[in-house]
Parts: structure tokens; C-alpha cells; sequence
């Protein structure tokens, strides 16, 4: 029984730092008029006014996440691995803000590649047919990535290129995270 409950404990913690992430990342977006979805990166959310409630949030996503691996363990070793490692990139994206380019960069990679990692691993653990979702959420962020990263916006822009990236995962978190809670 212990170990349906470490499970059911990091569906909650998964699902509550990524609902308050996505709540928090649109309020960040309100409170900045001139900010374009198409055009501006997530993380240039954490710079300047109302930066500290883009940091805030993505740091308790990633703290959260930490947590969450920690309870997955015993589940599988292989997904808690890579959601502690994106986790460790989503609290590092909250510590160094873009104006620290580099740690700012190793961050967001480290939380963008292994997000999309676990989001398609985690198809070989379901044996549900949302297994399918996962490989098509998977693939679509780690490809979505990869035009991101060489320059390839397919007429989306920066942010709407960025945003197939990050909504993926955040979509298998809450889904995800529920069928944790449900596990027996």
C-alpha cells in the first residue's frame, strides 16, 4: 500500500505545480500588455515588472516536480530521473532569468528536453490507449524543440514555437498526474 500512496502523492504534486503554473504564467502575461505570445519567449516573463510571479511559479513547478520524483521511485526509476531532471531545469529557469544568459540557456534545455523525454517514456508505462497521446505530446514538444533550437518558427513565431514546446508536457503532467492518483 505504501507505494500506491507515494504514487497518489506525486499525481497531486504534479497536477497542483502545474495548475498553478499555468495560472500563474497567463496572470504574468495580463499584467504585460505589450507582451506577444507569437513573438516573446515564456521566460522573458521573468524580467522586469511582475517578474518574481513568472520565477515564483516556475520555481515551485520545478520544487514540486523535484518532490513528485522522489515518490515515483519506486514506480519506475527511469521516468522519476527524467522529471527531476526537467524539474531541476524548471527551478533553475526561475533562479536565472534570461538576463543570465547561460545558466539561463543549460536551464531551460535541461527542462524543455526532459519533460518531452518523460512525457514520451511515459507511453511504455500506461496501458491505457491515452498511451498514444503521450508518444503524440512527446514528439510533438522534443520536435518542436528541435525548430526552436535551429531557427524554425513555421510562421508561429519565437513564443508560438516556444508554446509547443512547454503546453505538451504540462497537458500529460495533469493528465498524467491524475492517473497517478488513481493507480492501484
Amino acid at each position: 500500500m505504501k507505494n500506491y500512496d507515494d504514487v497518489s502523492k506525486a499525481g497531486y504534486l504534479i497536477i497542483i505545480g502545474a495548475s498553478q503554473f499555468l495560472i500563474f504564467w497567463k496572470v504574468a502575461e495580463f499584467l504585460r500588455p505589450e507582451y506577444s505570445v507569437s513573438q516573446d519567449v515564456i521566460s522573458a516573463l521573468g524580467v522586469g515588472e511582475n517578474a518574481f510571479i513568472f520565477n515564483a511559479s516556475v520555481m515551485i513547478l520545478g520544487l514540486l516536480g523535484i518532490l513528485a520524483s522522489y515518490y515515483i521511485l519506486k514506480y519506475d526509476k527511469v521516468l522519476a530521473v527524467l522529471l527531476a531532471l526537467s524539474s531541476i531545469g524548471a527551478v533553475g529557469v526561475g533562479l536565472f532569468p534570461m538576463d543570465n544568459p547561460l545558466p539561463h540557456f543549460i536551464s531551460a534545455l535541461l527542462a524543455f528536453l526532459f519533460a518531452g523525454l518523460a512525457t514520451l517514456y511515459s507511453a511504455r508505462l500506461d496501458k491505457s490507449m491515452l498511451r498514444i497521446l503521450w508518444v503524440i505530446l512527446g514528439i510533438t514538444s522534443l520536435s518542436a524543440l528541435m525548430l526552436f533550437i535551429t531557427d524554425n518558427y513555421l510562421g508561429l513565431g519565437r513564443g508560438g514555437m516556444e508554446r509547443l514546446i512547454v503546453y505538451p508536457p504540462l497537458i500529460w503532467l495533469l493528465v498524467f498526474g491524475r492517473g497517478l492518483i488513481e493507480e492501484k
